[in-house]
C-alpha cells in the first residue's frame, strides 16, 4: 500500500485534504490526522470493519479501548450518557475544555461497539482542538475513533513525517497539520459522586493538569497498576509498557543511581539542562537533550517531550537514553507517567 501525506499549507491544499479525508472515512479507510495532543489514527467509530483496521494497523490488543472523538459538544450525548448525579460536574467540564484535551469517560450508548471500548461498558469521548481535524470530523458529520498513530507500545507521534516513519505502507493517507501544539495525548478522567463534592479521578495525566480540575471537585490519580497487562484498562494508554523508544531507556531518580558501562554510549534527556540538578557534570555524556532548556517551565517540556525523545531514539552514536525526573506537578505528571511506561522496557 502507497501512503500518501496530504499537505495544508495553502487553504487549495487544506480543502483537497479535507476531501480526501473524508472520502476515506466513508470508504472505511484509516487516516492519519493532526490534533492539537499527538497525531491519531482515524476510523469511523461506527463502523466495525473500519475500527477492526486500527487494530490490525498499530497491532495493539483488542482489550485497550479507543477514544471516541465528537464533532460538536452536544454530540457526546448521540455516544455516551451523562448520569444525572454528575451531570452538573460533566457539562463544567465540557464547557471549560472542549474543544481541547480533555477525554471523559462515561456510560457508553449501544451504539457504539464492544471493540471500540474493549468490551467496557463506558466510552472514552473527547472534542479535538485543531482546525484541520475540525473540518474533517465535521465534514463527515459522525463519531471517529481516533488513537495515537503510531505502533502500539511505541512513541506517540507529533508530526506528519513521525506518523510516516512508523506507519508507511501500512495507511493509505496522513494529513499533514503540522506540528502538534501540546505534544502529550490528553488528560482522561471520570467523574463519580462524592460526599462532599465530586471526585474527578484522573486516569490518564495529560495537558489539563490537577489545578485546572480541581476547581470542579476532588480530583485524585488512579494508582499504578503493576498487573494491568493481564486485564482491561479502563481508559486508553494506562497499559503499564507503553511510549517506549526503540533504545533502552532508564529513569534516574537522582544522580548516583547512574553507573555507566564501559564501552556503552549515553545520551541524557534533561529537564532544564541546569548543573545545579546535578546530572548534567555527573558524567561526559555522549549527547545532552534538554526539554526547557534554562527556565525549566513543564508545559514546554511536555510539548518538546515526544519530539525530542524520538530524535534520541535516532541517533546513531547513542547507545542507551539516561532520563533525569522532572517535577511531579502539572504536565510534569503527564511526562513522568510517560517516562515510567517507556522505561519499563529499558
Amino acid at each position: 500500500m502507497e501512503t500518501v501525506i496530504a499537505r495544508t499549507q495553502s487553504e487549495v491544499d487544506t480543502n483537497e485534504a479535507v476531501r480526501s479525508a473524508v472520502n476515506a472515512l466513508q470508504a472505511g479507510d484509516l487516516v492519519a490526522l493532526p490534533t492539537e495532543t499527538v497525531y491519531g489514527l482515524a476510523a469511523d467509530a461506527l463502523n466495525p470493519a473500519s475500527v477492526e483496521k486500527i487494530f490490525a494497523v498499530k497491532e495493539r490488543p483488542h482489550f485497550d479501548p479507543l477514544i471516541v472523538h465528537v464533532h460538536h459538544k452536544d454530540a457526546i450525548r448521540d455516544v455516551a450518557e451523562i448520569p444525572e448525579e454528575i451531570k452538573k460536574t460533566i457539562v463544567q467540564l465540557i464547557e471549560t475544555f472542549w474543544p481541547g484535551p480533555l477525554t471523559l469517560v462515561l456510560p457508553r450508548k449501544p451504539i457504539i461497539s464492544d471493540l471500540v471500548t474493549g468490551g467496557l461498558d463506558t466510552v472514552a469521548v473527547r472534542q479535538c482542538d485543531h482546525p484541520v481535524f475540525h473540518r474533517i470530523i465535521r465534514n463527515f458529520s459522525g463519531p471517529v475513533a481516533a488513537p495515537s498513530a503510531n505502533l502500539f507500545g511505541r512513541m506517540s507521534p507529533t508530526s506528519a513525517q513521525a506518523v510516516m516513519d512508523q506507519l508507511e505502507g501500512r495507511i493509505p493517507l496522513i494529513v499533514d497539520g503540522g506540528a502538534c501544539s501540546r505534544g502529550l495525548e490528553s488528560t482522561i478522567v471520570k467523574v463519580e459522586p462524592g460526599p462532599a463534592k465530586p471526585i474527578i479521578t484522573v486516569l490518564r495525566p495529560g495537558p489539563i493538569t490537577e489545578v485546572e480540575l480541581k476547581k470542579f471537585g476532588k480530583v485524585v490519580f488512579a494508582e499504578r497498576n503493576e498487573d494491568v497487562e493481564n486485564a482491561s484498562p479502563e481508559a486508553p494508554g494506562m497499559l503499564e509498557n507503553h511510549y517506549a523508544p526503540n533504545k533502552p531507556l532508564r529513569l534516574l531518580t537522582s544522580p548516583e543511581e547512574f553507573s555507566p558501562e564501559e564501552g556503552r554510549r549515553y545520551a541524557l534527556l534533561s529537564y532544564r539542562g541546569q548543573p545545579r540538578d546535578g546530572y548534567l557534570d555527573s558524567y561526559e555524556w555522549d549527547h545532552v537533550a534538554v526539554l526547557s532548556p534554562g527556565s525549566g517551565r513543564v508545559a514546554e517540556a511536555g510539548t518538546r517531550f515526544f519530539h525530542v525523545l524520538r530524535e534520541l531514539d535516532g541517533m546513531e552514536e547513542i547507545d542507551e537514553i539516561i532520563s533525569e525526573p522532572m517535577p511531579d506537578r502539572g504536565v510534569g505528571k503527564a511526562i513522568l507517567d510517560k517516562l515510567r511506561k517507556a522505561a519499563v522496557k529499558g
